[in-house]
């Protein structure tokens, strides 16, 4: 059994510092994210890595899709494979909240711009990119269970606007335009 070198908290330390120093924005924040990265030994890297994915993994979720699609107008399998990295990106409180009730972005996001946030798919690279340049290698595999094929949950219409907006009454509020 492996013991780990970083535990939640550090994880979640190292996202919140790149992002407040980013100012919100994910390409910088991946930036940053890779900077503090490789301050870190390249076991820690690794841990990180394994914190990542399994978030990324915890939110393949159909409700969280159903949540991506009111918010960027459509969602994708790429674009919501990247608005998971995003949903890490934005902390433990966004994140574990959305995990808990994905209408509830409404209230637990200041603002969101669906031309600049909710995609940020190099935040998914960041320990990969800082352990390969720490080590010369490829990240190792992470042992971790198989990804999930199909999303958690009952599937949505992510195309049937009105059942998102029944669905996510408080995100479709907020967030979309009144008629669409």
């Amino acid at each position: 059994m492996l013991v780990p070198v970083m535990d939640e908290t550090e994880f979640w330390a190292l996202i919140d510092s790149s992002r407040e120093a980013a100012d919100g924005d994910p390409e910088y924040q991946a930036d940053l994210l890779i900077d503090r990265l490789l301050q870190l030994d390249p076991d820690s890297v690794v841990d990180f890595a394994r914190h990542f994915d399994a978030r990324y993994n915890r939110a393949y979720r159909w409700d969280l899709w159903g949540a991506a699609a009111v918010l960027l107008d459509g969602a994708n399998d790429d674009a919501f494979d990247d608005f998971r990295c995003w949903l890490i990106g934005q902390g433990r409180e966004v994140f574990e909240g959305a995990l808990h009730e994905p209408d509830d972005l409404a209230h637990l996001l200041d603002d969101f711009d669906p031309r600049a946030d909710g995609d940020a798919e190099d935040l998914g690279y960041a320990a990969d990119e800082a352990y390969e340049q720490l080590t010369g290698v490829e990240t190792p595999d992470l042992g971790l269970a198989e990804p999930p094929s199909e999303p958690d949950g009952p599937a949505l219409p992510l195309r049937d606007t009105k059942a998102l907006a029944d669905r996510f009454p408080l995100l479709w509020t907020r967030f979309r335009k009144a008629g669409t």
